[in-house]
């Protein structure tokens, strides 16, 4: 039977179940990514588990976020991977090696494997043919550790590309068009696979664009097949030894389908404040900014940065904003030094920052109230700028270029000159010194752990109580991302190893109160809207408030990896039988979810929840597997790991 990548690979790697969609099955993961927000609990997670040295073949702990060390913790959380990465067989990246996607793309990718990153931007390496997801800490921790990555098998959907894209039309633009047709949660439960003659018009930074940004449609993954043009970057990167062609068999069959056509994509800009607010430029057009950022995993490459340089070269970033520039990766940043377009940039009037996350997570570059920010980056959901209420639009590289010399968003295509073409470097070289390997086997065992004062155990849940009540807590609307409910930022990231610290900031820009008042109840619920959890993969969402005594959360729909995140931590999950029964539960009002244990137990998914003020009853849902209601009944999976290690399981 004919078959498409995605499964073929999925197969390839298949540990339990079967690739029916909807069907739970365990994947075996060969590569590992975790990064120095998350990262910290992944390994105080691993080291929980006892296990002397990772079992995948790869991983790589990437500093790539809170990397200006403004607070002595962020250091010591550094200190802490760095000595732990090198004892437990991990290559470290340090601060100013580059963003992590980009970096593991240039250094580990292989096409036909899978990658499970505690990020959920690993989507990046779907671009050459690798099945790649962003997943939780404890399952990344896991998987470190040879356990195999549990999921639902998502559908397969053909996005069959054709033609090639007109000039001052880009990648990024393409995934844009998907947003503004799919939404944000059009991709739940499924893999995008790029199909069609359109693929062979595209090169590999290109690919890897649409696909990290696959994760903002919700999708569980995006994926190209590793061609002739994947060998190509393959040689331009020296690793030719490590392409393998990956590709769907003629004639093989999908659960969807999309046409797109590439010579119909327009310049794009994404609205405040979500990625599919989009909108042709025309409609934009003239908007004032105060600031532009170029950046990102998404769009800091050499590809994008060499199209920004040349239409800088020999103009001036308007004196009304200021534009900032992120690299991608340190060869990156090499690279344009070499060519000398580093220096058209800075000749322009942009300041070049660090190879990092920075600016896209908060850190740094926070915009000023009232103003509006364009940037060439994956997320505009509110407040994830590091500034409550703020207005961000999201455009490629080529617009942001433009509109930093007009000062205000500006069409690319009205400039005097032909439009940059997508080109990669001749040769992309491969020494970068700030990437630390390993110790080998016989060192490892006589290395300490360096363990700061910010380094806290993490803590643990109690098993599921008979029953569940308390009041609700907060009630939040829509789209809900996991930056709202954990946000990110230097001063709220210092304290990402200290669970006690951290969870003081829970909803912190949508209601300061929240923390207290949870303590103060003695715990409750949560009750949100559709696509509840969406974006990053920051377990720190589920654990924070797990901390906090929150039980549950009952909303309209989860996004993918939050789900995963409450079941690991304990939270139980539940979704409205009828989503009007969402207006009835108000802040404040006491519910119960009664003999919610033995409901379980019994593998029972429909529970009722009663709204004490009123007296009626409200009917949710459960979607777990038999392997999370064990997790749920033990308190989360990092408690009935300790369970099972106690009774000798």
């Amino acid at each position: 039977m004919a078959d498409n990548l995605t499964r073929k690979i999925l197969a390839a790697h298949l540990v339990e179940g079967n690739t029916m969609p909807g069907e739970e099955i365990g994947v075996r993961i060969d590569q590992c990514l975790i990064q120095d927000i998350t990262g910290t609990v992944v390994m105080l997670n691993f080291e929980a588990m006892e296990i002397p040295r990772i079992a995948c073949e790869v991983a790589c702990a990437y500093a790539d976020h809170n990397v200006l060390q403004v607070d002595p913790r962020n250091q010591q959380d550094h200190m802490y991977l760095s000595s732990a990465a090198r004892k437990y067989g991990i290559w470290w990246a340090k601060p100013g090696a580059g963003i992590g996607h980009q970096v593991h793309l240039e250094h580990f990718a292989v096409p036909g494997k899978t990658a499970l990153g505690a990020d959920s931007h690993t989507q990046h390496c779907g671009g050459v043919g690798m099945i790649a997801i962003g997943a939780g800490g404890l399952d990344v921790a896991a998987a470190l550790g040879g356990g195999s990555y549990h999921l639902l098998m998502p559908q397969v959907v053909s996005v069959r590309l054709t033609g090639s894209l007109r000039p001052w039309s880009t990648a990024k633009d393409v995934i844009l068009e998907l947003l503004r047709r799919l939404t944000v949660r059009g991709g739940y439960g499924k893999v995008m696979e790029f199909t069609g003659p359109g693929v062979k018009s595209l090169n590999v930074a290109q690919r890897v664009t649409i696909t990290n940004m696959c994760t903002e449609l919700g999708a569980t993954t995006g994926i190209f097949p590793s061609d002739e043009i994947t060998l190509d970057y393959f040689r331009r990167i020296g690793r030719e030894g490590d392409w393998r062609p990956a590709a769907p068999d003629p004639d093989a069959t999908y659960d969807g389908e999309i046409e797109l056509d590439l010579s119909s994509v327009v310049p794009l800009v994404a609205k405040p404040s979500q990625p599919d607010n989009v909108v042709p430029i025309e409609e934009v057009e003239g908007t004032p900014l105060r600031q532009v950022i170029i950046g990102s995993c998404t769009n800091g490459h050499y590809t994008d940065l060499q199209a920004a340089a040349r239409i800088l070269k020999g103009r001036k970033v308007s004196p009304d904003l200021d534009l900032i520039i992120h690299p991608s990766s340190r060869l990156d940043l090499n690279l344009l030094s070499r060519e000398g377009l580093l220096s058209d940039l800075i000749d322009a009037g942009a300041t070049i920052g660090e190879p990092t996350c920075g600016p896209c997570i908060g850190i740094g570059h926070v915009p000023a109230e009232g103003t509006n920010s364009l940037r060439a980056m994956n997320r505009n959901f509110s407040g994830r700028s590091g500034l409550s209420g703020d207005s961000v639009y999201l455009s490629s590289v080529e617009v942001a270029a433009a509109s930093a010399i007009a000062g205000c968003i500006a069409d690319p295509r009205k400039l005097d000159m032909d439009a940059p073409e997508p080109r990669l470097p001749q040769a992309i070289p491969q020494e970068n010194p700030n990437l630390v390997s390993p110790a080998p086997v016989e060192e490892a065992a006589g290395l300490a752990v360096i363990r700061g004062e910010n380094i806290r155990p993490v803590p643990a849940k109690q098993p599921l109580e008979a029953s569940l009540a308390g009041e609700v807590l907060i009630k939040v609307g829509d789209d809900i991302s996991t930056d709202v409910i954990m946000p990110a930022g230097a001063q709220i990231l210092a304290f990402r190893s200290n669970i006690p610290r951290i969870s003081e900031f829970v909803f912190h820009r949508l209601d300061p109160t929240f923390s207290t008042r949870a303590v103060a109840a003695g715990g409750g619920f949560i009750v949100g809207g559709l696509n509840y959890g969406q974006g990053s993969s920051r377990e720190h969402a589920a654990l924070a408030p797990m901390y906090l005594g929150v039980k549950g959360v009952i909303a309209k729909s989860f996004a993918r990896i939050h789900l995963a995140n409450l079941i690991n931590w304990g939270l139980l999950p539940m979704v409205f039988d009828n989503p009007n029964d969402y207006d009835l539960l108000q802040q404040g009002d006491r519910i119960e979810v009664p003999d919610v244990r033995a409901q379980i137990e019994s593998g029972e998914d429909h529970l009722t929840v009663k709204h004490l003020p009123t007296g009626r009853e409200v009917g949710v849902h459960i979607q777990v597997t038999p392997r999370q209601r064990r997790y749920l009944l033990a308190g989360g999976r990092l408690s009935e790991i300790r369970q099972r290690h106690l009774v000798g399981v």
